[in-house]
């Protein structure tokens, strides 16, 4: 069982496939220039990839530095500007790729298949990339997407639980983003009663994708509509910045949409009771709940830290804040609110909300 699917860029329009297994078959095709998770190398042995430049996937390699070491890779195996390189991996692995591939002899083409959930759901598709320079995070970036992206989601058979959780935190912001049919439709494919490893995983991909390449499509660099897929972002970033990234980036997107709550109601903009936002909450929370030790991580998170890495975030300007919050519908919004110190006490306890929202949702 496969889907297939084109997505219309202005840059080029490129192909996604979502399969059942296959990746084995693609590295095959592809074998002369590979980028791969160092982790997934040893994962997936069958996949029978060698002389590979392997990347250690963690937030301190998504920089300049990396992109550097996979240039020179390239030129040392013998790539041309008529070369064509496969990345293999999760969002870190895609986004040095995508710089290397877009810089490598002015830009070559190349191919991606993401190996963690979060990247099959979200990011794989819509070309834009972010690196880190020195304490800035997601400073630097491009759009330059693959010829083709190519989701095996074989690949969810080795992801732990809390990887699984990062993925979905991503999928139902998406669904929940788009509307509220999308929203029940993907509510209704995770049951979290069950393991998690049994969801249907080609369904959930699909469903993600095919929703993010509407509002992709409809505004593809970023400064209409999609803004709106910065949910959970503004905050999760800095939750991930204040705890030196003990915080995962997916995990980081879900307490992000729970903070976001908290300052929409101290901003006056959406009621405690509004039943959308309660059903969103609820199964956000319940993701939450498989992660290990979120708790404690939480209590040792400085939340003025936290507030220090939001007012440094790109998307603000001057003088206003910006973040994605929720409206008295229980609909998204991009909201502007004034740099102030009445503002910031709000932000604090939006970050502080996240050790007791469990006893109040």
């Amino acid at each position: 069982m496969s889907e297939t699917f084109e997505i219309k860029s202005s840059i080029k329009n490129y192909e996604v496939s979502v399969i059942k297994g296959g990746a084995k078959l693609l590295a095959k095709e592809y074998s002369e220039f590979i980028v791969i998770d160092k982790k997934v190398h040893e994962l997936w042995p069958k996949l029978n990839i060698n002389n590979s430049l392997q990347v250690e996937a963690v937030e301190s390699n998504k920089t300049l530095a990396t992109v550097g070491e996979l240039i020179e890779g390239l030129r040392e195996k013998g790539a041309t500007r008529h070369s064509i390189f496969l990345s293999i991996g999760g969002g870190i692995v895609q986004d040095v790729s995508t710089f290397c591939a877009s810089a490598y002899m002015r830009g070559i083409k190349w191919i991606y298949a993401p190996s963690t959930l979060l990247g099959m759901v979200d990011s794989c598709i819509g070309g834009k990339s972010s690196i880190n320079v020195g304490k800035y995070k997601n400073i630097a970036g491009n759009f330059y997407p693959p010829e083709k992206i190519v989701v095996d989601v074989d690949f969810c058979q080795t992801l732990t639980e809390q990887q699984l959780v990062e993925g979905l935190c991503e999928s139902v912001k998406i669904c929940y983003a788009r509307s509220q049919e999308c929203f029940d439709i993907y509510v209704d494919m995770v049951d979290l009663e069950s393991n998690l490893h049994d969801l249907d995983f080609l369904k959930i991909v699909s469903l993600s994708l095919r929703t993010k390449k509407e509002f992709i499509e409809e505004d593809e660099f970023d400064d209409g509509v999609r803004l709106l897929l910065n949910f959970g972002h503004t905050f999760g970033h800095a939750l991930e910045g204040a705890s030196n990234f003990a915080i995962s980036h997916g995990i980081a997107v879900g307490l992000g949409m729970i903070s976001a709550y908290r300052l929409s109601t101290d901003l006056g903009l959406v009621d405690v009771s509004e039943s959308r936002v309660k059903k969103l909450l609820d199964h956000v929370a319940e993701l939450l709940e498989k992660v290990d030790g979120l708790t404690d991580t939480l209590n040792k998170t400085d939340m003025h830290v936290a507030l220090e890495k939001f007012k440094s975030d790109k998307k603000h300007d001057k003088d206003n804040y910006y973040a994605i919050l929720y409206d008295n519908a229980g609909n998204l919004v991009r909201h502007k609110f004034e740099k102030n110190n009445i503002n910031e006490e709000y932000i604090v306890e939006a970050f502080n909300y996240l050790r007791i929202y469990k006893d109040e949702i």
